[in-house]
């Protein structure tokens, strides 16, 4: 009998992850990076050149494919807002998405609620927020094993919460946004300019590691913005776990345990601190989460 093949597709603003499963194995996972920014047209036909060699070196057809996509995305499909590649504003993803996957049934999510359903499952916990600390700051609030506020109905934008009204201004073009001060990208930024240099990610690991004044400075100032922001959650709507994956969060040793030490520093009187825990997926959760829409979208 032949197997029937769901691909998952988590498209990132420098990378695009691919995962294929069969059954309940994982055939294939690999990723590619983004060619320099031109235009949604030209990002557009270079993943479809990927596809189409994914799909002749493996040999297959996808039954669906389900998406997940950093973008804002309006009720009518397209891209309102995409801060890392602004030239996909305006495109219809109802349009594009299905056209690079021909006879595959096609869904697509916000990355940060796909990641929240994928470690929900795996957890086993129906009541949590999942935060994934990337290239930008995504999440999402799975209640009573629900996705909130549920698929098809706006994402939860967790990374656009302000948590410091003076603070770094974000692309979306306020102050303040999650996004604009615990990112990779902008914790990368602060070590720069405390430095007066260029400060890559493995100097940043390792000075963090060595405990280094200014290196601890910078990440204790994203770790403390990320407790602020599920501070907030808790006191709305009481999440019983606090879920951290992306690849920036989960390259940083101790990570976990630094929002951890913020959340309880914290928590309200009467209020037990959030749990935090590293997600079971690490950066990859986004991916498992669009394979899981696939099997969704299947006919």
């Amino acid at each position: 009998m032949e197997k029937i093949h769901y691909l998952g597709v988590d498209i990132g603003g420098t990378k695009v992850a691919f995962r294929v499963e069969a059954d309940a194995e994982c055939v294939d996972e690999t990723v590619f990076p983004w060619a320099p920014r031109h235009s949604a047209a030209r990002d557009l036909a270079q993943l479809g050149s990927f596809v189409g060699e994914l799909r002749t070196r493996l040999g297959v057809s996808f039954r669906a494919v389900g998406v997940a996509v950093p973008a804002t995305v309006g009720p009518a499909g397209r891209v309102t807002a995409w801060p890392s590649r602004p030239e996909w504003a305006g495109t219809d993803l109802a349009v594009a998405l299905p056209a690079l996957f021909p006879g595959a049934a096609v869904a697509w999510a916000d990355d940060g609620d796909l990641g929240a359903l994928a470690e929900a499952r795996r957890s086993g916990c129906d009541d949590l927020l999942y935060l994934g600390v990337g290239t930008g700051v995504g999440g999402g609030l799975v209640l009573n094993g629900e996705l909130c506020p549920g698929l098809g109905r706006g994402s939860f934008e967790i990374g656009h919460l302000v948590v410091e009204m003076s603070g770094p201004r974000c692309l979306c073009g306020r102050r303040g946004c999650l996004q604009a001060i615990a990112s990779g990208p902008a914790t990368l930024r602060r070590a720069t300019r405390l430095r007066g240099r260029t400060v890559p990610f493995d100097d940043l690991r390792q000075a963090w590691c060595d405990g280094r004044p200014w290196a601890v400075s910078v990440i204790r100032r994203t770790c403390r913005a990320l407790a602020v922001a599920a501070i907030g959650v808790q006191e709305l709507v009481h999440p019983r776990l606090v879920l951290l994956g992306g690849g920036f969060a989960s390259g940083i040793p101790g990570f976990v345990e630094a929002v951890s030490a913020y959340l309880a520093e914290l928590a309200r009187p009467g209020l037990l601190p959030l749990p935090v825990r590293p997600a079971a997926s690490g950066g990859l959760s986004s991916l498992h989460g669009a394979v899981s829409l696939a099997r969704l979208a299947a006919p």
